[in-house]
């Protein structure tokens, strides 16, 4: 598996957003989870809640650091991982897989987000 998922698109802030239809689910990317270390905890936004591409809707926390989760696109929260409640590990162990933070409903097509080869060279830069 490439470390950036070709199926994928990517923020700026480090969060993926894989589309399925009107629906997207987020996550952070590997890149994210290896600057922050072994993750302790993840604040999930709440069902229902609506955002916009950019603004906070979440957050996690590390033995390095707390960050702030940021939607890569505008939408409303409709399934949450509740799995990572117990086990905010997944997110360092699987990222693009059993580490999914959230499923939002779009209300925008998010058209700002990199593709897999603009976010290697965007982390490229990043180091």
């Amino acid at each position: 598996m490439p470390i950036n998922p070709a199926e994928l698109l990517y923020s700026d802030t480090h969060e993926w957003l894989r589309v399925e239809g009107q629906e997207a689910v987020v996550g952070i990317t590997r890149f994210a989870q290896d600057a922050l270390g072994d993750i302790t905890y993840v604040e999930l936004p709440d069902i229902g809640s609506a955002f916009q591409a950019g603004q906070t809707f979440g957050s996690v926390e590390s033995v390095k650091a707390a960050s702030d989760l940021v939607a890569p696109a505008d939408g409303t929260v409709t399934a949450v991982n509740t799995a990572l409640e117990d086990a905010p590990e997944l997110l360092n162990t699987s990222p693009y897989g059993k580490g999914w933070i959230a499923r939002i409903e779009l209300t925008a097509k998010p058209d700002t987000l990199m593709d897999a080869a603009g976010y290697d060279v965007f982390c490229a830069t990043e180091k």
